[in-house]
Parts: structure tokens; sequence; C-alpha cells
């Protein structure tokens, strides 16, 4: 019987269950001790059995896990997405739940007009000293045209220096008398028409922001409805540096910038936050080669 039994594929229940049965009815055959130490053999023998199965199981379960994820490798590569100009939108519907990706031509349509346009590249960094020849530089530039002027409470200055062709560089130089100042520097990527500095006076910022909507409804188009934003005025100008308070009446405020191109430096000396105080400016701008 333990022959015929290893030869058997039945499961590990049904092969004790027809023992069992098998030896209750040879009962005056087999006594009861003999039976038992043969279920325990055959449960054993059948237990390896199992884990013999369970080990070839373990064996192909990668193989089939790497089968199915290069099918699903292959499914992705044999999907394409439609490719066109412009931006890719993704509309889901509401009842099914599906998404379909459409190739949405904004460029053809010009949705955004002007704000399209490249962006300017960055600016570097100016390059910033002081010295403390204050009496110095004050009685040179004193006596210079223009080198002297004074900004009001609440007003801000702008000096628009054009590149000059000649130039590569900017250099600018300032100090106050008894408080300071704010100062910063930007810069307009526009074509240069002229090489003259001018001098710009505004009471405010708010000021200044509404003379560049002024210059924005001279650039768009009569009924156009998306006119309000100020995002293409903006994008002709680079900060440089920003505006911060300079202790330009204890020494010199001294600076240089490599032009970046052609364009306009605007060089803003901000009273605004001075609600009392008007401020004497020495100042002196040129260009080097």
């Amino acid at each position: 019987e333990n022959e015929d039994s290893a030869q058997k594929t039945e499961p590990a229940d049904q092969l004790v269950d027809s023992l069992e049965s098998s030896t209750s009815q040879s009962g005056s055959r087999v006594g009861p001790h003999w039976s038992a130490g043969t279920t325990e053999d055959l449960k054993e023998e059948v237990g390896t059995l199992e884990d013999q199965k369970v080990t070839k199981l373990e064996e192909k379960l990668p193989d089939q896990i790497q089968s199915l994820k290069e099918e699903a490798i292959v499914r992705v590569t044999k999907y394409h997405v439609p490719q066109g100009v412009g931006d890719i939108v993704m509309i889901q519907s509401d009842h099914t739940g599906a998404v379909d990706i459409l190739s949405a031509e904004l460029e053809t349509a010009d949705l955004l007009g002007e704000q399209r346009k490249a962006q300017p590249p960055p600016l570097a960094a100016p390059t910033m000293w002081t010295t403390e020849k204050m009496k110095e530089f004050k009685a040179k530039i004193g006596k210079e045209k223009n080198g002297r002027m004074v900004v009001k409470r609440g007003e801000v200055v702008t000096v628009r220096v054009p590149t000059h062709p000649d130039g590569k560089c900017i250099c600018w130089e300032f100090a106050t008398d008894d408080y300071d100042i704010g100062f910063g520097v930007y810069f307009d990527w526009t074509t240069v028409t002229s090489t003259a500095i001018t001098v710009q006076v505004s009471e405010s910022s708010d000021e200044e922001d509404e003379e560049e909507e002024e210059e924005i409804d001279g650039l768009s188009p009569v009924g156009d409805v998306e006119r309000g934003c100020k995002s293409y005025l903006r994008n002709r100008y680079g900060e440089i540096m920003p505006v911060y308070r300079r202790n330009s009446h204890r020494e010199v405020q001294a600076g240089s910038h490599e032009y970046p191109g052609e364009g306009i430096y605007l060089l803003k000396f901000d009273n605004s936050y001075s609600l009392l105080r008007n401020k004497t400016l020495f100042f002196h701008v040129y260009y080097t080669s």
C-alpha cells in the first residue's frame, strides 16, 4: 500500500480519507498501531509533493510577472499622443470619465497676443562700491551742469540713460545732503533712437504705473477687452538692482554694469517714503568702453 500511495497524485485529504476507509474495512488484517504510522508517513510524503509544487510555482511567478510587465510596456508604447503646435489640453467627460487629449492651436488663435513673445534674458548683478570723499565729490559735481538736483518729498526721479554705441559699460556715482534716499537700477529692452540722457519726475510709484497704462493704451488696438493687463510692458523691463534706501549722506554710492544689449538704463532715486523732507542729490552718470 505504501508503494501504491506514493504513485497517486490525489490531494492529501482525499488520500487520508481513502486510507482511513480501507483500514476500517480490513481491521482484522491490519492493527490500529500500524494504520496510524502509515497514515503519518503518507501525510509527510504528500506534504513533500505539495511543497515541491509550490516551489515550482514560485519559480514560475517572476517569469510570469516579467512577461506581464513587458506586455504592458508594449501596450503603452503602441499608444501615441497626438503631437502638434500649441499647448496640450485634456478634456474629461462628465458622464463617462474618459479623458481625451487634444492639441490646441493656440499659436494660430493668438489668444495671448504680445504676451507670447520671448522673455528677455536674465540680467547680471551690478558691481557696487562706496567712497568716503563726500566733500570732494560734492564740490566737483556741484560745478557740473545738471549734476545737482532736488528730489522733493514723495517724489521718484528716474534718470533714463540709453546705451551708447561706443560704450560697453555704464557707471554711476551719487550722494545726498543730510538724509538717505532710495536707489535702484532697471533696464528697458527697447530700441535706442537717441543717446540723450533724460530725467523723469513722478510724485509716486503709483503715478508711474498710470503712465505705463497710458503707454499700453497706445499700443493696444481700440476695443480690445484684454488690454487691461500690463504684462507686455513689464516684460520689457529687467531688474538689475531693486530700490533700497542707501546711506548716500554718509558715503558716496557708486556702481557699474556691463551692457546686456541695446536698451535704456533706468536709475531710480526714490524719495516717496519721505513725507516731510526734500533731498538734495549730487549724481554723475557716464559710460566706458
